[in-house]
């Protein structure tokens, strides 16, 4: 028998209202946030496109809900292959680096696993064959990695000027600017 979420999920679909509301949902049921993590890294359930969806909206406002689970989250980045699972994951990732390296009192405390974890999966998404909403992700969550990492910043010029020409006019702005700041 299918679960209350899976149930509720059942119902969501890519209309950003109905996300919102399903993700409201779940911030008013905390309950529900353990099931929502491992239906996201679940490829073949049916529903694990719409949780990541969920989890990306809830992370807007309870970013902190993730911290227990982090290296499950992290560790698990990899398995994800359907693009509409990546893209909401690729902006969680960005939110969960931008939150560690703030450093106020709500900031998210990651491990250095997690960041090697975190290094690698946004390479990954950064040279694969992933819409251009992941790669931009990718490219600020690297940008803001290569500021406490010495090695990154020269990769990522590499492959930002190397595959400029190949790409959309969104691509292009956001690895433009992030080339800016680094040079």
């Amino acid at each position: 028998m299918p679960s209350e979420l899976q149930i509720k999920l059942d119902y969501v679909n890519a209309y950003r209202e109905n996300r919102l509301i399903a993700a409201q949902d779940i911030l008013e049921n905390p309950s529900l946030f353990d099931e929502l993590i491992s239906i996201c890294f679940s490829p073949s359930d049916k529903n694990n496109h719409k949780a990541c969806w969920i989890l990306e909206f809830v992370s807007y406002e309870e970013l902190i809900w993730l911290q227990p689970h982090l290296d499950f989250f992290f560790s698990n980045l990899k398995i994800l292959k359907d693009e509409s699972s990546i893209r909401p994951i690729a902006k969680v990732v960005q939110l969960l680096i931008k939150s560690h390296y703030n450093k106020d009192k709500n900031s998210i405390l990651l491990s250095e696993e997690n960041l090697q974890d975190c290094i690698e999966a946004s390479f990954d998404w950064l040279i694969n064959d992933v819409k251009v909403a992941t790669k931009a992700y990718s490219i600020r969550t690297l940008y803001v990695l290569g500021n406490h990492y010495d090695w990154i910043h020269p990769e990522l010029k590499v492959i930002l000027d190397k595959d400029f020409g190949d790409h959309s006019a969104a691509y292009k702005a956001v690895a433009k600017e992030v080339l800016k700041k680094i040079k």
